[in-house]
């Protein structure tokens, strides 16, 4: 089956110009101006108008199977739907647990992986949770990675926060070496997603274990980087040597503690952080707890994977980047680090995962794995359940 996208301005994410795009099942196949559908196969045509065409985006740590629950059992979040994915203009996600690593399980979340592949996305799987030892499938971290395809690394293990296990020093080693290791077995990133709190210094755990063994800083994938100020003014720093990810679901309802994802971005380049260096997630169907001096909760809300698209644009319109460079922090970004296979850009070959956006950058339509997902912005392709 072909689809050929016609009058696509692409951004692939570095801008390539007025261009056609010819998909051949889950594959692009080619990308050229002038390209027809080939004769007799029956293929279908979608027209961006001109518009940008830009890669599906990475969504690299969604609660997909649910989280929260820091207010007791009604306040359990629910599963991610595939439609929220798609009108994010997401088409790759990486589940984790987060909070509750006691009722919920890496299970549930291999499952709903499973199943968002079978609806028509893409998604892959973080083992773990915040706590330490790590809820696990197999007993072992290095394990599951090397043995089960979704999985691609380890997290979100809690640091600097008043919920974490507070993990020692060989501890945090252990699990990331044996992370290390389960990747290089599995052809996986390995790495190690971190949950950065509110503690004052909360990169020096992540600093003393690589100073203490033979790990580097690109090991580890710290999130929630932008959530107050002291932690964005020590990613300015630590972005030197490592990842920092921000999360773009937050801001709206904290927007006297956090930094707004759009502004950090442009920030830590003004910092000479390198582009490559930084990424920008939802945190997506987790809650977002507000808690008090008393470590006492006093709001909880839910985000959405539409903020990642929200902030790109506002990189743009408002702290004037340049597209391709908003784009980099969801798209080649998280390819690279945690080394997902023919995702984050769009290139001969590579999987086609594509988002056709108005001139305002509003999500128009999607092709996930060569399926059109969303047409002249109605979502066409939902969830089983929805």
């Amino acid at each position: 089956m072909f689809l050929l996208i016609k009058n696509a301005e692409l951004f692939s994410p570095s801008p390539v110009g007025m261009t056609d795009i010819l998909i051949a099942g889950t594959r692009i196949v080619a990308i050229e101006r002038g390209l027809p559908v080939p004769e007799g196969s029956g293929g279908a045509v979608l027209d961006a108008g001109g518009g940008p065409v830009i890669p599906g985006l990475i969504d690299a740590h969604v609660h997909i199977a649910g989280g929260g629950g820091e207010g007791g059992p009604a306040t359990r979040t629910p599963e991610l739907q595939l439609s929220a994915m798609i009108i994010g203009g997401v088409t790759t996600v990486v589940g984790c647990l987060g909070t509750d690593g006691f009722t919920r399980s890496v299970e549930s979340v291999l499952m709903k992986a499973k199943a968002l592949r079978a609806e028509g996305g893409s998604a892959w799987i973080y083992t773990g949770a915040y706590q330490v030892p790590p809820p696990t499938i197999t007993g072992e971290i290095g394990r599951d990675i090397a043995l089960i395809e979704e999985v691609i690394g380890a997290g979100e293990i809690a640091l600097s926060d008043h919920r974490s296990s507070v993990p020692s020093q060989q501890e945090l080693i252990r699990i990331a070496e044996h992370a290390r290791v389960g990747g290089m077995l599995g052809g996986k990133a390995g790495i190690v997603n971190v949950h950065l709190g509110d503690a004052a210094d909360p990169f020096r755990p992540i600093h003393a274990a690589v100073e203490a063994s033979e790990l580097n800083y690109k090991q580890f994938l710290p999130t929630h980087c932008n959530r107050n100020r002291w932690i964005f003014e020590d990613a300015k720093e630590y972005g030197a040597h490592g990842w920092v990810d921000f999360t773009a679901a937050s801001y709206p309802y904290f927007p006297d503690e956090e930094i707004k994802p759009s502004r950090a971005i442009r920030d830590l380049l003004t910092a000479g952080v390198p582009l490559s260096h930084i990424t920008m997630t939802s945190d997506a169907n987790g809650s977002l707890p507000g808690f008090d001096s008393a470590g006492n909760l006093e709001r909880l809300e839910m985000g959405s994977p539409s903020s990642v698209l929200r902030e790109i644009r506002d990189a743009v319109l408002q702290d004037q980047l340049e597209l391709e460079t908003a784009l980099a922090v969801a798209t080649v970004n998280p390819a690279a680090v945690l080394k997902l296979p023919r995702k984050g850009a769009v290139a001969v070959g590579n999987d086609a995962d594509l988002v056709v956006l108005t001139n305002e950058l509003e999500v128009a339509s999607v092709i996930a794995n060569g399926a059109v997902m969303m047409q002249d912005g109605e979502v066409v392709r939902k969830g089983t359940y929805e």
